[in-house]
């Protein structure tokens, strides 16, 4: 007989739940086949968040390759399954670890129909939280709205320790069952030396260089994006390539120090917004906060594209910017800073923000992003107040100080004195010429004005809301 290991993000052999209970289940003829499935229909265009998942894909296969096999298959899952099951008649068990949100939930629930319908057994696991969606509620067991009581309740609770995997070569089917589809997605995925690195070996290697150097320095140094001293976890944690248990013990392990701590508490934000969308599906394409339902959004398409380029003429935000588009990554305090100038300064829709990170970004988490943007938006749960609006200006001074970052990506300010590198606007002739940055040449002028934006802002945010209670008055809600 043979059961199957359904791969998805979870790409890695070590202390994943799925291929634990597959090892744990097996019987001493029994095969077990790893399988794992591309399906275009989930393809993003000109994408750095696709080419950096499908080379995690890629390299996870080169891994397995070598002792075991992974087999792809190339299509729409119930298509894929219908034929795996004509090729292996006597396939009668499947394990999975869950997607409980997103595309993801949606697609778990017609398989496990189709699963039932072919009696083919299926074993389901929560791997990828430290506490599922529905692990944690309040006393009248409902879904917590709040993050910090959530955050007081989740950091009592036990968490799970890493599961070790007898990893048997010899159990696992390394016949190749699909060879068309494994040669649509090799040349899907031509390797470029270029990448970051993949793998779990990495996963680990950038596990360990956080927690030796940079963990106890956490909570003070996160916010500075020219040190760079984020734990770069997320893009591992996204695919799986690091297991979330391995991550908690290993933190465990560390002397208490308030760094620790605070990235703990991160910890427990991805566990929250995890939560959030899972019982909020809508969360994706309607705000969680109905009164923001009416904001008259400008949605400038020019605005945006010079936004989504970094030619804002906001430095802080320009650097950010290409930053994301360079590397397909950003740091954390500038999501932030990005997405208010989106959404307050040019009253854009977040939604059209929140794609445009899904785009580009290596670690892109759905919850999470999402959780992100509604937030800078407020309109989201536990949001900012629509009322305070991130100034760029002096976000760029506490936060990039010496111009260090701005530097790194605006070259072309990069001989500017301190006292215009976060405000070029304040150079007279004579400074552009003297410092070879004539401003609307080498550099644009900012396209908007903070303080009338945020005016604006803050009004049309008051109009969505008046407009939602006039609405529930007169009983049209």
């Amino acid at each position: 007989m043979y059961s199957v290991v359904w791969f998805r993000q979870d790409l890695r052999i070590q202390d994943n739940q799925a291929l634990y209970h597959a090892f744990q289940q097996l019987k001493k003829d029994d095969k077990l086949v790893l399988l794992f499935q591309v399906n275009p229909d989930q393809f993003l265009s000109d994408s750095l968040n696709h080419q950096a998942f499908f080379e995690s894909v890629r390299h996870f296969k080169a891994t397995l390759d070598g002792k075991a096999h992974l087999q792809i298959q190339y299509g729409e899952p119930q298509h894929l399954f219908t034929q795996l099951k004509e090729t292996l008649p006597d396939w009668d068990k499947v394990y999975f670890n869950q997607d409980t949100s997103g595309y993801g939930a949606k697609r778990d629930k017609e398989m496990i129909d189709f699963f039932v319908q072919h009696q083919i057994a299926h074993f389901s696991f929560q791997d990828r939280y430290l506490h599922g969606a529905d692990d944690i509620k309040t006393q009248k067991n409902e879904v917590y709205k709040v993050f910090t009581p959530y955050y007081n309740q989740w950091k009592e609770r036990l968490k799970a320790t890493p599961l070790a995997i007898d990893f048997q070569t010899d159990q696992v089917l390394t016949d190749t069952l699909f060879p068309d589809d494994e040669q649509q997605f090799s040349e899907l995925t031509k390797h470029d030396d270029g990448q970051a690195p993949v793998g779990e070996q990495a996963a680990i290697w950038q596990l360990k260089q956080f927690l030796t150097y940079d963990v106890t320095n956490y909570d003070a140094a996160r916010d500075i994006p020219s040190l760079d001293q984020t734990s770069h976890l997320s893009q591992f944690l996204r695919t799986g390539e690091l297991s979330i248990r391995t991550l908690w013990q290993a933190l465990q392990e560390l002397p208490l120090s308030q760094g620790r701590l605070t990235f703990e508490k991160e910890l427990c934000w991805r566990d929250f917004y995890h939560m959030i969308y899972t019982h909020a599906p809508h969360q994706k394409t309607q705000p969680l906060r109905p009164e923001f339902s009416f904001i008259k959004w400008e949605n400038d398409k020019e605005k945006f594209q010079l936004w989504q380029t970094g030619q804002t003429g906001f430095p802080i935000v320009d650097a950010a910017m290409r930053q994301l588009n360079q590397t397909g990554w950003m740091h954390n305090r500038l999501r932030m800073i990005t997405a208010s100038f989106l959404t307050k300064d040019l009253l854009i829709d977040w939604r059209w923000g929140e794609w445009y990170f899904q785009k580009q970004l290596i670690d892109y988490d759905p919850a999470s992003n999402i959780g992100g943007w509604q937030w800078a938006a407020s309109t989201g749960t536990d949001a900012v107040p629509y009322f305070r609006i991130f100034n760029p200006t002096t976000q760029s001074e506490k936060f990039d100080p010496d111009g260090l970052f701005i530097k790194a990506y605006v070259p072309e300010l990069a001989n500017l004195p301190i006292k215009f590198m976060h405000q070029p606007e304040k150079m007279t002739s004579i400074d552009q010429t003297m410092y070879s940055v004539i401003l609307g040449k080498d550099y644009p002028r900012p396209m908007v004005d903070h303080k009338e934006r945020r005016k604006l802002a803050i009004s049309t945010y008051e109009d969505s809301k008046a407009y939602y209670q006039d609405e529930l008055t007169h009983g049209k809600r």
